[in-house]
């Protein structure tokens, strides 16, 4: 059965063009970031860590590259998945009269999403180098905090938001 949502074109407003630039800015940073600090790499460099953030795998320094490649792939299948929310999975049926508060509200989210992911590797990337440089082999609190807000806070504000929004 094909899908038969409404196709909107979703405005994209001036907090939506923050959240993209900051996450393209993001993306740059960490492949220069890379680029810059490669050849002053050792040639082994942590590539896995534990639920405490502490190194428990260790790979050649050529990894570090899949981190800022992974990044940009899911950056830029979330952005076309964001083009076209009549794909998005919704707890209502979407019709002519309510497609566009709910997309909207989809891609806000998706596009937050997207920015905490590229935030989350663009940390986990700057922590692996830092770490490779002075011998330490943590993520530290940081990444932490960046998970717990970014997977557990986050999305009960969203919900709540979400209802509000509904209210009126």
């Amino acid at each position: 059965m094909p899908n038969e949502r409404p196709r909107i074109s979703i405005p994209l407003t001036p907090p939506d063009i923050v959240v993209e630039l900051a996450s393209v800015a993001i993306l740059i940073l960490m492949l220069i970031h890379t680029i810059i600090e490669y050849p002053n790499l050792p040639d082994t460099i942590a590539s896995h860590f534990n639920a405490k953030g502490e190194a428990d795998g260790y790979s050649d320094k050529v990894f570090l590259w899949f981190i800022p490649c992974l990044s940009i792939g899911m950056y830029a299948g979330l952005f076309f998945l964001n083009k076209h929310p009549h794909l998005h999975n919704y707890m209502v049926n979407i019709t002519e009269e309510n497609a566009l508060k709910q997309y909207s509200f989809s891609t806000k989210v998706l596009r937050v999403v997207n920015f905490l992911t590229v935030l989350m590797f663009g940390y986990i990337n700057f922590k692996i180098i830092e770490g490779a440089q002075n011998g330490s082999s943590d993520l530290g609190m940081g990444f932490l905090i960046t998970v717990i807000a970014g997977s557990i806070i986050l999305p009960i504000f969203i919900v709540i938001y979400q209802r509000q929004l509904n209210k009126k």
